[in-house]
């Protein structure tokens, strides 16, 4: 990987020909094998921001709880820092915890409604050992800040229920950078606000990201916040990455029908276009217990090649610099 075309990076987080498999129950004493990721793989590298965005069931969830170690994968490496998190146990386990955080979609549910909010921003500093009671105030008072929720006394005495959604998101974010973590896996941080907090979060979360380096995976099905947040975006359609390249790229020249397709989806702001009809993705997602051969998307793609896109399965080839997609349509260069 390299920054501004001629740095070269080490990342922080390899994901590594990742694989996830889950079984379902099918009738009383069947099971069937849910192919939530094939064959994933990803860079991030310290600082940036990937979002990685697809419909619901694409496999973004399940991505983002592998990472934090949630999910065991069937095949395939994710390195932090090098290291296989898979194989780490006892104090580097510690570690990665520590330094590996997620802000969840539900601000609520992921919350524990008989703990104020200064119980919950104490409860990652008494595991981790960080600091003493003496300590504990000052660091809960600069997370607080940190997010923007001031009087800091006030807030740290209420309970979940008192507060807003935005508030409980903000919450959601202090808990994860009172461990001053390296990665967030923040999975639809704001698809639970309302609109009017969507920006301001989203703006608090790239002035943190400039403030203290920090590295986010944004998982995401809204690819308009992704081009405004995101320094790269990865579609991922039926539990596969299609497309990957930095955001303003992705957006202003998608190779993938399915990028384009979410693209023309996004709802047009401007009242004065009325020629401009949005466009809705025909068919159904792709199911993750019996996905179509070859390529995920040809039976809703507009493109399909009969004999080449329902019999091979494409993969991610080059088409520019740091620009990458999986798709029959266009040669590598």
């Amino acid at each position: 990987m390299l920054a501004d075309g001629n740095r070269p990076m080490n990342p922080l987080l390899v994901i590594d020909n990742l694989q996830v498999n889950f079984q379902a129950r099918k009738g009383l004493m069947g099971s069937v094998t849910v192919k939530a990721l094939d064959r994933v793989s990803l860079e991030l590298n310290q600082g940036e921001t990937v979002a990685v965005v697809g419909e619901s069931g694409s496999g973004k969830t399940t991505l983002g709880r592998a990472i934090l170690r949630l999910v065991k994968p069937t095949s395939g490496r994710i390195l932090f820092r090098g290291e296989n998190i898979d194989a780490l146990k006892g104090s580097r386990l510690n570690k990665f915890r520590r330094s590996a955080q997620g802000v969840f979609q539900d601000p609520y549910s992921s919350m524990d409604p008989f703990m104020n909010i200064s119980q919950i921003l104490e409860e990652p500093l008494i595991i981790h050992n960080i600091g003493n009671r003496e300590d504990y105030r000052v660091i809960i008072d600069k997370a607080l800040g940190d997010v923007n929720l001031s009087p800091p006394r006030d807030i740290s005495a209420k309970y979940p229920h008192m507060l807003s959604g935005g508030q409980r998101q903000r919450i959601g974010l202090a808990r994860a950078l009172i461990l001053t973590p390296s990665l967030i896996v923040a999975d639809e941080p704001v698809s639970m606000v309302d609109a009017s907090s969507r920006a301001e979060i989203l703006y608090l979360m790239r002035s943190l990201q400039k403030s203290y380096g920090i590295t986010f995976l944004y998982i995401t099905h809204d690819i308009a916040t992704a081009l405004h947040f995101s320094d790269r975006i990865a579609v991922m359609y039926g539990g596969k990455i299609v497309e990957v390249g930095p955001s303003p790229n992705v957006i202003s020249d998608p190779h993938h029908p399915y990028t384009k397709a979410l693209i023309k989806a996004i709802p047009n702001p401007d009242p004065t276009n009325r020629l401009r009809q949005r466009s809705i993705v025909s068919g159904e997602p792709a199911s993750p217990i019996d996905p179509p051969s070859g390529c995920r998307f040809h039976p809703r793609c507009p493109n399909m090649m009969t004999g080449i896109c329902e019999m091979n399965n494409p993969q991610l080839i080059h088409i520019g610099t740091n620009h990458q997609v999986a798709c029959y349509l266009w040669p590598e260069n």
